[in-house]
């Protein structure tokens, strides 16, 4: 094996990296897509012009929604449910960091699709979203997911954003392949959709909540032990008070998918360290490696860690999605 490779840590990766714990959440967007692409469905089967619909799901930074929607998508596609056309439906993914204007988006959502256009190529705006209105119909894309969509708002005036929003309805409106749409992103995103109403009310809102100790500790605990059970690790018990469990709710900001992601680190630490048990130093390891903090200044030993580390403004960004 490389030097350049940790073994532990690219085991870790390989076990548990795509795992995704079965949070309530799951469930109720699967079901509410179910419920969006079923209607989506009967309306291609009537063959009359139609209005697509579709789901805007906000949250924090960190709190997992990119990855519940990602799995969402997987395995719609893995379904390959049948559509009039005999196309197997599919649904394609696009995240506009660091995308500003439609054309720009036009062109991803082209390569989303599978149908990438040369950037060099003389088209205008217009006819690149025509191509991948086509090219959408042709392989069965039925969606696409845009993720991060506030980054395309911020910035930008009331005009511009109202235009921005007039230019999705227009996809969700198209005559030819109306297009179901997810939105993602941030609080904020809620504030900016909403500017536009007749998306907004095509919209169904799912807000991913943050972590309530008082109701949600005992989760925490059974991500704790599945992550660990699946590394083949033994828990401390000292993991399984109400003091760890509320200092690592506080250090993944109260957000599900930091809160996650923390433990998968601190599985890859025991690893990395060949122990046979998950304990506490491990999440204290994860944290110092992470921030070069010292070890007493860590949520997980701090005495005034409440107060030091606050939910609204997690101190570590690289943790986050």
């Amino acid at each position: 094996m490389s030097r350049f490779v940790n073994e532990a840590y690219r085991n870790a990766a390989a076990r548990n990296g795509s795992r995704l714990y079965p949070l309530g959440r799951a469930d109720i967007l699967i079901k509410e897509f179910g419920r969006v692409f079923g209607t989506h469905l009967g309306h291609l089967s009537s063959g009359g012009h139609f209005e697509a619909d579709g789901l805007l799901i906000t949250g924090q930074s960190g709190s997992g929604k990119t990855t519940e929607i990602r799995s969402l998508i997987k395995g719609f596609n893995e379904d390959e449910v049948g559509l009039p056309n005999g196309k197997p439906a599919r649904f394609a993914e696009c995240s506009l960091k660091g995308i500003s204007t439609w054309k720009d988006l036009g062109q991803s959502s082209a390569k989303a699709i599978g149908y990438p256009i040369n950037p060099k190529a003389r088209l205008s705006q217009g006819q690149i979203w025509d191509v991948v209105i086509r090219e959408a119909k042709l392989a069965g894309v039925v969606g696409i997911h845009f993720d991060e969509v506030q980054h395309m708002f911020r910035g930008k005036n009331d005009e511009a954003i109202l235009a921005l929003l007039d230019s999705f309805k227009g996809l969700m409106k198209n005559h030819d392949w109306p297009l179901m749409l997810i939105f993602s992103g941030v609080l904020e995103l809620d504030g900016y959709i909403k500017r536009e109403p007749q998306v907004y009310s095509r919209l169904t809102t799912l807000p991913f909540d943050g972590i309530e100790p008082e109701t949600d500790r005992q989760i925490v605990h059974e991500i704790v032990g599945s992550y660990g059970h699946v590394s083949d690790l033994e828990i401390d018990t000292d993991l399984m008070t109400l003091d760890f469990l509320d200092r690592l709710i506080t250090a993944g900001a109260y957000r599900w998918g930091l809160v996650i992601k923390l433990v998968k680190l601190a599985t890859a630490a025991a690893q990395d360290a060949g122990s046979s048990q998950l304990t506490r130093d491990h999440f204290v390891d994860v944290w110092v490696n992470k921030t070069r903090v010292s070890r007493i200044a860590t949520p997980f030993l701090h005495s005034g860690y409440d107060t030091m580390y606050r939910k609204e403004n997690p101190f570590i960004l690289a943790f986050a999605e």
